[in-house]
């Protein structure tokens, strides 16, 4: 058996989703248990194990004379014992201890087989379908087929020999017959599918019988020689619009059932009487008439014997591929495009995956030797792509599934055909190969893709994008298409798809930085972007209607988005954005926040070619920001801080008047911290003022870092003097309310101790004396050279989508007090900062006393001699305690 008969013979073992919902715990499959015995005395009470051993002895008596008695009376005797059993059965709580069950089990299915004969002989169909149902329902005062009928079920459900001995008797055939009758020839009534609750229960024990019987092997065999299985299969074929509509599902369920236990001689038997042939040639004639979803469930049963008979025997499946089964396949697929959802759930969804498995249904394997076109990903082994058994063998059937694709637009039928493909390219990598190299799939899939639903664009790009992600492939041919897809621009929706689709796959290796440049991918973008830029230079900042909303918009953001990936770590790709001239027009999109993040990445890729450039972009849209344009500000200068990680920026930074650039920021907010704010700051949270308040300081640190250049640029130009005066603006230092509103303290401590008990809940202060602190420890570390090391704002990204509600609970907690989780910012830090004076001549912050508000105001006006001058100058100010230690920041 190859491995595709394996696969079959594995789907085989899980319940068609057409029978799920009818699925009860008869459906065990009791060939995969260990045969159990009947009896339980141990679980059972003393009492009812009394009366099965009464019960026993009185079946071995009807056994010791029953030889001797004429066949009525035989009968008789043994209907008389039922209601005993049955009721032993009940008063036991449903548990049968019973020691000649096999016995019992072939004398009443027997009689059952014998009653039902005799029931159908010489009658029409219709009288035979009334007749047994007389027999079979509990009405009327003679109730001996119901008697029988629920004894066969009780002992159907035991154990394995029993089964046996039930399938021995001939009953397989006479209920098969029985339910031919039933599905075929329904009762006139005015509702067909109004049944009583008695109809209910003898069609439930009916077909609980037949599943536990057809799931044997043996019980299959049994139906051959009454030649009724050709005969309800092809019912099924022919007849499902005029049969009856109760008993549609119970068919569906047993003829299932029969087909996964299928026979080399029942296979033999089907093909004999052409039983395909004829079902097949019949539902092309049903596909006209019949509503969709009534077709699929005919043909769902019909394909289940192709499918299910393969492992055994190939013999239906060339009896349907030569009877047109595809072209069949094809025609009922389609008409089952614009079905309302579920509608034609789950025979649907059954058929395409047996015809998914179909694929694989094959005696000979594809040849097909493709010309791997390089450059490759280094991890891209051709080796992984050999055959392990679960190849694609059968191209007729992958060829229904490609054309239902092609020329349906359905969502579900689309987005199912290309999990489909999917799944079979799991199964063996070298399907992608055997099928992309015949028969072109994905590489077609792409002209038409602009037309399906949206979700299947989206669902076939990230199939696309599989192909590198996961088998680390590269298909240049694919990726030409879906470039030229691009270009096109046929519908906004698919273009943003399938740029996405190259996103993530531009992300996999450096190599695509290459690949995306050579095939014009880079280029083409360019030339996008530098149209949308003009486009929003004339608007002026205000959105077009139409241009700037919904897709067109995020099409722009994925575009730069593209762009930066394919500039990032590539210096050439970055000179080729320089060369088309892009830079100004890049630019322009640092006004969206919707395009900042993508656009600061290219900026900061082209820093790498030239540091000026940079460095003239970013401080000039520092400067030239509103008041207002507060994140913009906060963007600019983190990305900035990124920069000046590198030393050789440095320079950049002082010629571009970098320093005087974040200094005016701190002018610009003059007020914004005092109580009230001024002007427009009485809108902003105190806490964002204080977090472009970090982020400048921590930009002017980073560029004085082990810069003696800059350092001396800094002093020699007073800016010392100017950063403490524009912080003294802030209005969180002002002397004149503090006089009015006197602060009491109960005692002096150090600045850390200030650090923690400005956040204590039992000490409340002011909000102020609250923001002099936060200042004074950036100021601090500030000194030490380590602020741009610091974080005391948690950054969120935005492209990080939404976070939990905890999440964002523990984000306010922080911004709200940035130093909760900062408390070691009172620390020394290792790295000396000389620019302050000799190591020996400072003072730590960490042991400055705090007195009164005013001397908050004067330590920062002394800022430039705070860390030189000395204990006898500050002990003059009163800044200080007496124990005041003269330390080392190295120590």
């Amino acid at each position: 058996m190859d491995k595709a008969a394996e696969l079959v013979c594995q789907l085989e073992d899980s319940p068609c989703k057409a029978g799920q919902k009818e699925q009860s715990l008869g459906d065990v499959d009791k060939s995969e248990v260990p045969e159990q015995p009947a009896n339980r005395k141990d679980k059972l009470p003393q009492s009812h194990t009394l009366q099965w051993e009464i019960l026993g002895k009185q079946f071995v008596e009807y056994e010791q004379v029953a030889p001797f008695l004429i066949p009525e009376e035989q009968q008789r005797r043994l209907l008389d014992f039922l209601p005993l059993f049955l009721k032993t059965w009940e008063q036991s709580g449903e548990a049968i201890v019973f020691p000649s069950i096999q016995l019992l089990a072939s004398e009443v299915s027997k009689l059952l087989t014998k009653e039902i004969k005799r029931t159908l002989n010489g009658k029409s169909a219709e009288e035979a379908r009334l007749a047994l149902e007389h027999l079979l329902q509990q009405k009327g005062e003679v109730k001996d087929g119901y008697l029988l009928l629920k004894s066969v079920y009780l002992l159907s459900q035991t154990d394995l020999r029993t089964m046996w001995s039930i399938i021995a008797s001939g009953l397989p055939a006479a209920l098969l017959q029985c339910l031919y009758l039933f599905f075929t020839f329904p009762l006139k009534k005015s509702s067909d599918g109004d049944a009583n609750e008695d109809e209910i229960e003898t069609q439930e024990m009916l077909v609980e019988i037949m599943l536990s019987m057809y799931r044997e092997e043996q019980g299959v065999e049994e139906l051959l020689a009454a030649d009724k299985l050709q005969s309800l299969i092809i019912a099924a074929a022919s007849l499902w619009d005029q049969c009856s509509h109760s008993w549609k599902v119970p068919t569906g369920r047993v003829l299932r059932t029969i087909s996964k236990a299928q026979t080399k001689n029942s296979i033999l038997y089907l093909q004999a009487v052409d039983c395909i042939k004829i079902a097949v040639q019949n539902l092309f004639k049903l596909t006209d008439t019949l509503p969709a979803c009534d077709v699929c469930e005919a043909v769902s049963i019909v394909l289940c014997f192709v499918k299910d008979s393969y492992p055994v025997s190939s013999a239906l499946l060339t009896e349907f591929e030569s009877n047109d089964g595809y072209q069949l396949l094809l025609k009922v697929l389609l008409r089952c495009e614009g079905l309302q959802q579920n509608e034609g759930d789950p025979y649907l969804d059954e058929i395409l995956d047996m015809l998914t498995c179909l694929t694989t249904c094959g005696k000979t394997e594809l040849k097909v030797s493709g010309n791997i076109v390089h450059p490759q990903l280094p991890q891209f082994d051709y080796e992984w792509t050999r055959s392990s058994g679960m190849t694609v063998k059968n191209l007729q059937a992958f060829q229904v599934l490609q054309s239902i694709f092609q020329k349906s637009n359905d969502q579900h039928l689309c987005g199912t055909i290309l999990g489909a493909i999917g799944t079979i390219w799991a199964w063996d990598t070298v399907n992608f190969f055997l099928l992309e190299w015949t028969l072109q799939p994905i590489n077609q899939f792409i002209d038409i893709i602009h037309l399906k639903p949206h979700p299947v664009q989206d669902q076939f790009f990230r199939l696309v994008e599989s192909i590198v992600l996961d088998m680390s492939y590269i298909p240049h041919e694919i990726l030409k298409k879906v470039q030229y897809l691009i270009k096109e621009n046929v519908e906004p929706f698919c273009t943003l798809t399938a740029l996405q689709c190259l996103l993530s796959i531009t992300r996999k290796d450096p190599l695509f930085s290459d690949i995306f440049r050579d095939s014009g991918l880079l280029g083409l973008l360019l030339a996008l972007l530098r149209k949308q830029a003009k486009i929003l230079r004339k608007s002026a900042g205000i959105p077009l209607p139409g241009l700037e909303e919904g897709t067109e918009k995020e099409l722009n953001a994925v575009m730069l988005k593209m762009v930066a990936a394919l500039t990032v770590g590539c210096v050439r790709n970055t000179v080729v954005l320089k060369d088309y001239g892009m830079v100004p027009y890049i630019k322009i999109f640092l006004d969206d926040e919707c395009y900042r993040g993508a656009t600061l990445s290219i900026l900061e890729q082209l820093s790498v070619i030239n540091y000026e450039e940079y460095m003239s972009i970013v401080i000039g849209a520092l400067c030239s920001s509103t008041q207002g344009e507060l994140h913009l500000k906060l963007d600019l200068l983190k990305s900035l801080l990124r920069i000046l990680n590198s030393p050789k920026s440095h320079s950049a930074f002082r010629t571009c008047s970098g320093f005087n650039g974040l200094l005016s920021l701190l002018s610009d907010m003059e007020g914004a911290l005092q109580e009230p704010p001024h002007g427009l700051w009485a809108a902003v949270e105190q806490n964002c003022i204080l977090e472009l308040v970090f982020y400048t300081l921590q930009g002017i640190t980073a560029a004085l870092h082990l810069d003696p250049v800059n350092s001396n640029f800094f002093q020699r130009n007073g800016l010392f003097e100017k950063m403490a005066e524009d912080l003294g603006s802030l209005g969180c230092f002002c002397t004149q309310r503090e006089w009015q509103i006197p602060l009491s303290l109960e005692r002096t401590r150090t600045f850390a101790e200030f650090l923690d008990a400005t956040f204590s809940s039992s000490e409340p202060f002011p909000a102020w004396l609250k923001n002099c602190i936060w200042i004074l420890s950036f100021l601090d570390h500030m000194v030490k050279g380590t602020l741009h090391l610091e974080n005391y704002f948690k950054e969120i990204n935005s492209e990080m989508g939404e976070v939990s509600r905890d999440d964002q609970d523990g984000v306010q907690a922080h911004r709200e007090h940035p130093f909760c989780a900062k408390r070691q910012a009172v620390e020394s830090h290792a790295s000396a900062y000389q620019i302050w004076g000799n190591s020996e001549e400072r003072w730590e912050m960490r042991d400055c006393v705090i007195v009164n508000p005013g001397a908050v105001c004067v330590m920062v006006r002394l800022l430039p001699k705070l860390y030189k001058e000395g204990h006898s100058q500050f002990s003059k100010l009163g800044l200080f305690t007496e124990d005041f230690n003269h330390t080392s920041p190295l120590n």
